[in-house]
């Protein structure tokens, strides 16, 4: 089968992993603001020519990136009370009496009230704006009305409404009907000016940013989640391509089938699409997500991409990943489409979880790069594939990801930790690691940033965590745990010179390093 055209991918280079809640700020979490772009200045003096991110969206549901209620929308919480501060919208006295918020990790309670209060405060400001920025947000409302404009309206009622989902608003709302949507658009229409607002400040600050990364030779990647939230202006919006039954609630839930991350599996809850509905609208939902992430990256990591190939269902309603079954996904037809709409695919395929040789060919077929993660390759016969030095040039290699502990949390507790694995399986794991790095493991998370470096991989991306050497507390994310996860954040002074320095140093050795700007 003849392969499909693809987008340039990226030439031998390497990055960091780090989300922006993750930087410093007095503002209870990182955002667009001046530790972004301190932190662009970093990467540049280590000669990387990548800074990957999680979804910059809304967070949800234990505050996670990838449960948001807006797929479309960047997080409130990522605008910059600093940079609005700049620009005249804010009282830079109104700041001082802010903050700080607690440094040690992300307060979102706490953030989520001050951004919230500070927003407002700009917002009432803009209205004294000049012509010309009110024109600029004018055409801004106009060029992002295909999303904008429902992304407003259903913020503006979940307010209205106390939060409640949109399954419980009033029929005509929950329905679309078109005298309640009129209306309601009257009702509310200084609150939807309000939420288009942040969304105009997010894209300013946005591609300033990127403005500043691409003139350091930096590239940003991004990150898609398969799955939306069943209470969001998504499936609000576009309720014929879900499966929902009439009153618009879930019959099949998205899951994961067990696997070495949860033994029991993991039980997301989303809504699962209707597949046959999206391929009749050419995917036009989908192909218009990507084009937004798109505008806002150069490359964007495919979540889950298995379950294009094949998803986990389980009934709603039960208590377990467990009663899941797999049910088959669009498959090569969407990638076919997808290219023709956007002219390429640059994209990463996290191919991670309970592989088939049918997902590896639906993969290799567009010439998609996949993911090696170090933490999973030193497991059973050495000719299985998983070695570093099986690694294809077409790939990621990670040293970890968002779901892992780090390097050094992984190295030294896990034969402690929970696993389908007896300890003394673990342990010949660790050794045969040892010995595939010549080292007694001292600095594992340098040994493995090295390895990383050294693969034949297009690109490598190492998690900030693992520069910086943190052992389990460094971790973000423990997959089927819902509380104490994405807090994770360093404060200033923590990424030292000295760090930054040798990752440069091992950049540089194997090829990887940007050209720095005169």
């Amino acid at each position: 089968m003849k392969p499909v055209k693809a987008a340039q991918h990226p030439e031998r280079g390497s990055g960091v992993l780090a989300h922006l809640t993750s930087l410093p700020g007095r503002y209870g979490c990182g955002d667009l603001g001046p530790s972004a772009h301190r932190f662009v200045a970093q990467l540049s003096r280590a000669r990387q020519t990548h800074w990957q991110v999680l979804p910059v969206c809304p967070v949800g549901a234990g505050n996670a990136p990838y449960s948001s209620p807006s797929s479309f929308a960047g997080s409130p919480l990522l605008v910059s009370p600093d940079l609005l501060a700049r620009d005249g919208l804010l009282m830079p006295r109104r700041l001082r009496l802010s903050g700080p918020l607690p440094a040690g990790h992300v307060s979102y309670k706490a953030a989520m009230r001050m951004r919230d209060r500070l927003l407002r405060e700009a917002y009432a400001a803009f209205g004294q704006a000049d012509r010309t920025e009110q024109k600029h947000f004018a055409h801004f409302q106009s060029a992002q009305g295909s999303w904008l404009d429902d992304h407003t309206l259903f913020m503006a009622l979940r307010r209205a409404y106390r939060g409640k989902p949109w399954t419980a608003w009033p029929a005509g709302l929950r329905l679309r009907e078109e005298r309640a949507m009129k209306r309601a658009c009257d009702e509310h229409s200084d609150e939807i000016r309000y939420h288009a607002f942040v969304q105009y400040q997010f894209n300013r600050q946005w591609q300033q940013l990127r403005a500043a990364a691409d003139s350091k030779g930096v590239h940003l990647i991004g990150d898609i989640p398969f799955y939306v939230e069943h209470d969001s202006v998504d499936v609000w919006s576009n309720r014929a391509v879900f499966e929902l039954n009439r009153s618009g609630r879930k019959t099949l839930v998205a899951g994961v089938a067990p696997d070495h991350f949860a033994e029991g599996g993991q039980l997301w809850g989303n809504p699962l699409y209707n597949w046959n509905v999206l391929q009749s609208t050419s995917y036009d939902f989908w192909v218009k997500r990507l084009q937004r992430s798109l505008d806002l990256f150069g490359l964007v990591r495919l979540d889950h991409f298995i379950a294009f190939h094949r998803a986990w269902v389980v009934p709603a309603g039960a208590k377990s990943a467990k009663r899941g079954r797999y049910r088959a996904g669009p498959g090569a037809d969407f990638f076919l489409m997808l290219e023709r709409k956007l002219g390429g695919l640059p994209f990463i395929a996290e191919d991670l979880g309970i592989m088939v040789p049918e997902i590896e060919a639906l993969r290799d077929r567009f010439q998609l790069p996949g993911m090696r993660v170090l933490q999973f390759s030193f497991g059973g016969d050495p000719l299985n594939g998983s070695r570093p030095f099986t690694c294809p040039q077409n790939a990621v290699v990670y040293t970890g990801t968002h779901d892992n502990n780090t390097c050094v949390g992984w190295f030294r507790e896990r034969e402690g930790a929970a696993s389908t694995r007896s300890r003394a399986q673990i342990a010949a794991e660790k050794q045969t690691l040892l010995r595939y790095l010549g080292t007694c493991g001292k600095e594992i998370h340098w040994d493995l940033i090295r390895l990383a470096l050294m693969s034949p991989a297009n690109l490598a991306i190492v998690p900030l965590q693992d520069v910086m050497g943190l052992g389990a507390a460094g971790r973000m994310n423990r997959p089927g745990t819902k509380t104490g996860n994405w807090e994770w954040r360093f404060q200033e002074g923590e990424l030292t010179d000295a760090a930054l320095d040798r990752l440069g140093e091992l950049t540089t050795t194997y090829g990887r390093a940007s050209e720095r700007p005169a």
